[in-house]
């Protein structure tokens, strides 16, 4: 498993992060974001709408488990799953249906739900470091250490 450790020290540095994956990100990319709250997780989605065009606001979406967004054809889901009590909700809701080859989904909070989940191919862990973000980066999948590889510093 290739990796990478990176200090953002503001917010914008968060940005241009989600920015340079984004940019690159293929469709069916399965992406966990991880970390306390407040850490930078609906940031870091922000960052990587924005890119693509998204001109709206975008909030975490808390209560209804996922957003969906069509940016120029390319379906993202974004899922925050902070609040299910079982995994089997996720299932309940329709899950597994999100995740295919065509879709790039970036999930806040997966180890809410780690057994409905298929294998990530980037997963982000925010933390905090004085007034800004420690980021340590995993690719788990061959299409996720690509991603990592063309990663600036």
């Amino acid at each position: 498993m290739s990796s990478k450790n990176l200090y953002l020290p503001d917010e914008q540095a968060q940005l241009a992060l989600a920015a340079d994956i984004a940019r690159d990100c293929p469709p069916g990319l399965v992406i966990f974001l991880q970390g306390d709250l407040g850490a930078g997780k609906t940031t870091f989605v922000r960052g990587f709408l924005h890119a693509l065009g998204y001109q709206g606001v975008v909030k975490s979406p808390t209560y209804t488990l996922v957003e969906p967004y069509v940016i120029e054809n390319q379906a993202i889901f974004h899922f925050d799953l902070y609040r299910l009590a079982d995994p089997e909700e996720l299932e309940y809701a329709g899950g597994r249906d999100y995740f295919n080859s065509e879709a790039i989904c970036l999930l806040e909070w997966p180890e809410k739900a780690l057994a409905c989940l298929p294998e990530p191919d980037l997963v982000f862990n925010f933390s905090y470091h004085e007034s800004g973000r420690n980021v340590s980066i995993e690719a788990p999948s061959n299409r996720g250490k690509i991603l990592l590889n063309h990663l600036k510093s």
